[in-house]
């Protein structure tokens, strides 16, 4: 009885060791490891929100009267930028600068005999934000009207902004990551594997250039303010299981 029970015993170890050394094989045979992949999101957009600034001066021997000519100077501009159509809370106008002015003196064989003063120069900036694009732009091109007015007026070039950031952002996290996923679909169905779970997901540079400029990307990031019309893009580094 013992002997047959032995036997029974034996027969039931052969047959689990060998149900697991089969699992074994089959499991060992399966594609193991993951896919690697970058994903890209791209979008053109245009700027919703321009900033311009620009600033005029006035020079005299006289601090008082200096500041007088400025002060009809500013005056005009705002009155020429409201003609425009540009609303006064939009006009920020900053402190004014105060720079003296001196004349470099040298004796007649060139050497520097010290300075004279010759007056003041005073100086004011203009800044206007603003979400109508076209109409700032416009004016920034047409300014040098002010010229007749005898008014000398230094326009920098506008700067453009978005304001809807960061939604754009999140629909280009998920641009990024549908592109990963189709390319590692690819990957898997050409090496007759099928695509796994995604196991990481890691976010590249926020990048914004100007569009059709070949600007090139920084490590950092590039944020264009140049273009009124941009490329947002970012990447998506990913990895997927293989079954």
């Amino acid at each position: 009885m013992k002997t047959n029970l032995s036997s029974i015993l034996f027969s039931v170890a052969i047959i689990v060791a060998a149900f697991v050394l089969g699992n074994a094989i089959v499991n060992r045979n399966r594609p193991q490891g993951t896919i690697n992949v970058t994903g890209l999101g791209e979008q053109n957009f245009s700027s919703d929100l321009v900033v311009w600034d620009g600033n005029f001066s006035r020079e005299s021997g006289d601090l008082k009267t200096a500041y007088a000519d400025l002060e009809k100077d500013k005056s005009a501009v705002t009155d020429y930028l409201k003609s425009k159509g540009i609303p006064s809370e939009q006009l920020v106008f900053n402190a004014v600068s105060t720079n003296p002015l001196y004349q470099q003196n040298y004796t007649p064989n060139g050497t520097y005999a010290g300075q004279t003063f010759t007056g003041y120069q005073l100086s004011q900036t203009l800044v206007i934000e603003s979400k109508d694009v076209e109409k700032v732009e416009k004016i920034s091109r047409e300014i040098t009207e002010l010229l007749n007015q005898g008014i000398t007026f230094y326009s920098q070039p506008p700067r453009y902004y978005y304001t809807q950031l960061e939604s754009l952002k999140l629909e280009m996290i998920a641009k990024a990551t549908e592109d990963g996923r189709i390319r590692a679909e690819r990957i898997a169905e050409n090496s007759n594997s099928d695509l796994g779970d995604l196991i990481t997901a890691n976010m590249g540079i926020f990048q914004i250039t100007g569009q059709n400029s070949g600007e090139d990307y920084s490590w950092g990031g590039t944020f264009n303010t140049a273009a009124k019309n941009k490329t947002a893009s970012i990447t998506m580094k990913l990895s997927f299981g293989v079954e």
